[in-house]
């Protein structure tokens, strides 16, 4: 079990370990520059290319702030996810799925104990700037401003007390003002504000950045598998087999997490919007993970900022908006929640799910699907439907049998162009909520799109039928253990 707890620890762990974290001391321009270099170094997923999967990278040195530092790709790579959270990479869906099966509950620990209020800055104070206390950078140089995108933002609902704890795209807006973007119907945040709206209230809001990577992946579940009143923090408690510390705000009554690097304390304002791109104008908002810029929206809630506090010499954490970073945290969550829906639907046939990079973890899913029996065949077609209902967002369901790769996509289009004709095995379904932020899901595309986001999904059956098994057998090879012929590839862990 790996002894990670908060952000520090998890870059101890990473310094002991070859090829997975690198540092700068070279000055750096939190404004596109820093991105466009980690572009370079290891962003991946949809990101332009050339781009690859490499380390994750600390900057030393950040033009105009002096003393602090950036992270940036701590989870742009499955295998360094799994070095993190202790699990095989391959088997990182059913560890955060045994995670939200077995919760642990957070507990809250006195605020002298707590980490992230070492240091406290409060909005009353003269020269009170977030936009100077907060190195946020941005990605490229059109974004609509300084954004935190890996901000882990915990309210609770105005009337039943339950909290939640999600990530959400937020812009520095003012030296007190943050716009937030909460998508309808797909976060309880969201939610919240809403009934504290209606009720002319304030929502109150903690922000914590810099954290336990498990906090990070577990607040990416979605609703069926984490539904309203489930707060996500116990997922993360159970990936750790300990609760994460909560701290009760100092200005809100909110909880933040303890060891926290930053921590912005705010509220929601009710009937108060901003125009996300007030200040550049350039109708964009930041790359999202499609691979395009979102674009700015037109109004947006605000928080309000009433305090910032923070840890001794804070590490601000940051991530490329289409890297493999959100694939990580977007697609390991959503690879339980459909290894969950199915496995209750038919036990043991699922092997693996992998939400792949090309669909940044939210468009494309592989099952990998074992038939047993002939009354299996059909089954893997119920089995896609499944992931569908299990995550709306999904676009393409690949479905291979047990003897193809899913985390391999050369592989799965081998499964394609050898298993597969269009004709018969491909079904899609049309006019089905989709995702907004795909720019084919448009009307504009195509006039059979009624509404954005309504579009099509497609499921690609690259499985045998289960009577011609035998006539599809792949070129078996000898046994052997190559550590004996190449041990500096494979080491004395085993077979590569």
């Amino acid at each position: 079990m790996t002894n990670v707890y908060d952000l520090r620890s998890a870059l101890e762990l990473l310094e002991r370990i070859p090829g997975q974290l690198i540092q700068t001391d070279v000055e750096t321009d939190p404004m596109a520059e820093l991105s466009g270099v980690y572009r370079h170094v290891g962003a991946g997923g949809t990101v332009q290319r050339p781009t690859q999967e490499g380390p994750a990278m600390i900057f030393n040195n950040i033009r105009g702030h002096s003393g602090a530092r950036i992270v940036i790709g701590l989870l742009a790579s499955r295998k360094r996810v799994g070095y993190l959270l202790g699990c095989d990479p391959k088997r990182l869906g059913f560890l955060l799925k045994e995670s939200v099966e077995n919760p642990v509950k957070p507990v809250v620990i006195p605020n002298e104990r707590a980490k992230c209020q070492e240091v406290v800055h409060y909005a009353t104070e003269e020269g009170f700037d977030i936009r100077r206390l907060i190195p946020a950078p941005t990605n490229t140089p059109e974004d609509a401003g300084p954004y935190i995108t890996l901000g882990m933002c915990y309210a609770s609902n105005p009337q039943t007390g339950e909290s939640d704890v999600t990530i959400h795209r937020m812009c520095l807006q003012s030296k007190d003002e943050i716009s937030i973007f909460l998508q309808p119907g797909a976060r309880h945040i969201g939610y919240f504000r809403e009934l504290a709206e209606a009720a002319g209230k304030p929502l109150p809001i903690s922000v914590s950045i810099g954290v336990d990577p498990a906090i990070e992946i577990a607040s990416c579940f979605e609703p069926p598998t984490t539904p309203l009143g489930y707060d996500e923090l116990q997922a993360a408690g159970a990936i750790r087999k300990a609760p994460v510390e909560m701290v009760q705000c100092l200005t809100i009554p909110e909880k933040a997490i303890a060891n926290a690097e930053y921590v912005i304390e705010g509220e929601i304002l009710p009937n108060v919007r901003v125009r996300e791109d007030q200040n550049s104008n350039t109708g964009k908002a930041m790359p999202e993970f499609p691979g395009y810029n979102g674009p700015a929206n037109p109004e947006l809630p605000v928080i309000r900022v009433k305090a910032v506090t923070t840890r001794r010499h804070p590490i601000m954490q940051t991530c490329i908006g289409p890297s493999e970073e959100h694939v990580s945290m977007a697609g390991i969550p959503t690879e339980a929640s459909i290894l969950q829906m199915v496995e209750k639907a038919m036990p043991g046939r699922l092997q693996n799910v992998y939400c792949a990079s090309s669909g940044g973890g939210k468009y494309i899913a592989v099952l990998q699907f074992r038939k047993s029996v002939p009354s299996d065949e059909g089954r893997q077609r119920q089995a896609a439907l499944l992931a569908f209902s299990a995550f709306a967002e999904l676009k393409h369901v690949f479905l291979v049998d047990e003897d193809v790769d899913c985390f391999d996509m050369n592989d799965v289009m081998w499964a394609m162009t050898t298993r597969f004709q269009a004709d018969v095995d491909l079904i899609t379904i049309p006019g089905v909520q989709c995702h907004p932020l795909d720019p084919s899901n448009q009307p504009a595309y195509s006039g059979h799109i009624r509404g954005s986001g309504i579009a099509c999904k497609a499921i690609f059956d690259c499985t045998v039928p289960f009577d011609q098994k035998e006539r599809f057998r792949r070129a078996q090879f000898m046994e052997v253990d190559p550590r004996r012929w190449v041990p500096e590839m494979y080491g004395s862990g085993g077979k590569g």
